[in-house]
């Protein structure tokens, strides 16, 4: 049997983490990692005590029809990509990668052109992550160096993408 590479096995360890997402449209998982230890995890879902879409077997943004990385303001969850930063210190994530991973239900593919939502891209920043790498494929992906593409280039902050 053939190794798997070290940032397929930390997406594929993200991808595990997604399968506990309660969004009914697509789950997501994310891991930070530095110094190749994990740091936290996180997953797509409401906040602590408040119900989950899944729990009450509908989502107001599917309802009202609107599309992927519009209108966050009517999802009851938190992204992924916030709860892992939420779960950890900033010290443990300066310098630090970011893996996630993003499937669509109820098909379970990948998602397509995978990124962190503007909003959450604010938070990478902010927590002085070096690295976003996003699953594409069982074994492609995509890295993002947060410096140059999302601090240097304000514009980038707008593209479409996200949940």
């Amino acid at each position: 049997m053939e190794r798997r590479d070290k940032i397929n096995y930390y997406l594929d360890i993200a991808d595990t983490v997604s399968k506990r997402s309660t969004c009914l449209r697509r789950i997501y998982g994310a891991i930070i990692v530095k110094n190749d230890e994990i740091v936290s995890t996180g997953y797509v879902g409401a906040p602590r005590g408040r119900k989950n879409c899944s729990d009450m077997g509908s989502c107001i943004r599917e309802q009202l029809n609107i599309p992927r990385g519009q209108r966050y303001e009517l999802c009851r969850s938190v992204h992924a990509e916030a709860n892992a930063i939420i779960s950890a210190a900033r010290h443990e994530m300066l310098g630090a990668t970011l893996y996630l991973c993003g499937r669509n239900l109820p098909n379970m593919e990948y998602v397509q052109n995978p990124c962190c939502c503007s909003m959450c891209k604010r938070m990478v920043i902010n927590a002085g992550i070096e690295k976003v790498i996003v699953r594409i494929t069982d074994t492609e992906y995509r890295i993002f160096d947060v410096q140059s593409e999302w601090v240097d280039v304000d514009a980038s902050l707008e593209i479409e993408g996200g949940y």
